[in-house]
């Protein structure tokens, strides 16, 4: 933890760090600071001071003691706004709906720390200033001015890039890495729209999951066999099992239908190397590294992020709108404002160094409590837990929601292919993102596989809850 100032307050107008202002009137204190932090308080020095899970800038406080001192440190970890701004039904985009109202609580109704790029003057990074994460720009690394299948590398071809970008020292930096899974999802723009189901070719109209107005961005390659969803992106962490039939497996982050999954490092269609794209990254090597308290009440805070959880899971399943719900009328160790967290707050809390085949657990911390269940295989497993994020498709109907698996992510693959003979197996790992329909039947949703997508990943609808609280702000 940094500790950036801590100072009483004692006049109107008082700036004690370089971006935070003290401002009263009468026995009003409003407090205001730019970018990510975490404010702590105290009435007496002596005793310490407790981090005030949950306010973000203006913070007001009406004083009912002689004095109080605050301070705020930056947080390592700081969680990039989702960037959902339209709130969802259970097909189609909805009026924000009032407290208390049937859909309540969703990601757009909260505001987090909003999207802040600046572009270099060269043009070659992009640095965000919110995770203090410098990105490269494009990924069409062959200089040829067209994103396509030739910008591909395989995961070891990307490791060994990161290499020579450092000797040429591009960008005038010479530290550049694959990022982990937790830094490249930090890109993840939920304004973005699934491409899975478009059947075209014309990309013109389609909206990726990243900001084109900083970053260049490529779907698949048509033009070399590929489908425009062929837009994965490498990380550098490798699943600690393996998924399809003993495949050793690398997580990335399909930008074009906004997902995460782990990737095979083989092909499994031609036996050569699985190539993806790459962004390539830099900085605050601090990023993605939980720092969990057991404050012995039920809760959990991430110092790291700032951000305070509910140590057990809601114990059963339940359909999005239920889990709404749960969330907004939760009451636990005192705090009524607990929420559903966003996609990217649940996958900040992903141990991706834990999996069920591996480790018998959750993919989590162990001081989080994970109710075991009774998976589609018959065996003892984790659930899938809902978030507060809405996953649209290229047809803006918004009935899937995104959940993040701390269990295994099961899917039925035909094995061999053309065979109609389908497998129940881990087919993207934990820790990966996917969706499941907000309500409704089951059976309406698969196909012959018995589950859904290229994959056949698992249909289930009633999924688990673990609530957060903290830097957010209701937008009622």
């Amino acid at each position: 933890m940094k500790l950036i100032r801590y100072a009483p307050l004692l006049a109107a107008g008082s700036l004690y760090a370089a971006d935070l202002a003290i401002s009263n009137a009468g026995d009003t204190i409003t407090l205001t600071w730019d970018g990510p932090a975490v404010l702590e308080r105290t009435e007496d020095l002596d005793a310490g001071f407790e981090i005030m899970v949950g306010p973000m800038s203006p913070y007001d406080e009406t004083m009912t003691t002689a004095q109080v001192f605050y301070r705020y440190y930056v947080p390592p970890f700081p969680i990039v706004d989702t960037n959902q701004l339209t709130t969802w039904g259970s097909l189609n985009q909805i009026s924000a709906p009032a407290e208390g109202h049937s859909y309540s609580g969703q990601d757009a109704q909260y505001d987090g720390y909003a999207p802040r790029y600046t572009l270099s003057g060269d043009g070659k990074t992009v640095y965000d200033e919110v995770t203090r994460l410098t990105w490269t720009q494009s990924h069409n690394w062959n200089g040829d001015g067209t994103i396509d299948v030739n910008d591909k590398f395989s995961f070891t071809g990307a490791q060994a890039y990161a290499d020579a970008l450092n000797a040429a020292n591009y960008g005038g930096f010479s530290d550049w890495r694959l990022p982990s899974i937790k830094e490249l999802y930090s890109l993840i723009d939920f304004s973005g729209r699934d491409v899975s189901g478009y059947s075209g070719t014309d990309t013109s109209g389609l909206t990726p999951f990243i900001d084109t107005d900083y970053f260049a961005f490529g779907y698949g390659d048509t033009s070399a066999g590929e489908r425009l969803i062929d837009a994965q992106f490498w990380s550098s962490n490798e699943y600690v099992s393996t998924t399809m039939n003993g495949d050793e497996t690398v997580f990335g982050v399909n930008l074009a239908d906004g997902r995460i999954k782990g990737y095979g490092k083989t092909d499994p269609m031609g036996g050569t190397d699985k190539t993806a794209y790459v962004y390539f990254v830099r900085g605050n090597e601090d990023y993605g590294a939980n720092d969990f308290v057991n404050n012995g009440d039920g809760t959990v805070t991430d110092l790291a992020t700032g951000l305070m959880w509910q140590q057990a899971d809601s114990m059963a399943g339940m359909n999005w709108e239920e889990a709404l719900a749960y969330a907004e009328n939760l009451y636990l160790a005192g705090y009524d404002d607990w929420r559903l967290p966003n996609a990217k707050e649940l996958q900040a809390i992903v141990d991706y160094s834990r999996s069920p085949a591996t480790h018998g657990t959750a993919a989590i911390d162990p001081v989080f409590s994970s109710t075991a269940i009774v998976a589609e295989s018959g065996a003892t497993d984790y659930p899938f837990y809902w978030t507060g994020t809405t996953h649209v498709n290229s047809n803006n109907f918004g009935d899937w929601a995104v959940y993040i698996c701390f269990g295994t992510a099961y899917g039925y693959m035909e094995m061999p292919p053309l065979s109609g003979n389908y497998q129940l197996l881990d087919v993207h790992g934990a820790g990966s993102q996917r969706s499941d329909p907000k309500a409704g039947n089951m059976a309406d949703y698969v196909d012959a596989s018995g589950g859904h997508g290229p994959q056949g990943d698992v249909v289930r609808i009633d999924n688990y809850v673990r609530c957060v609280r903290g830097a957010a702000v209701a937008d009622y």
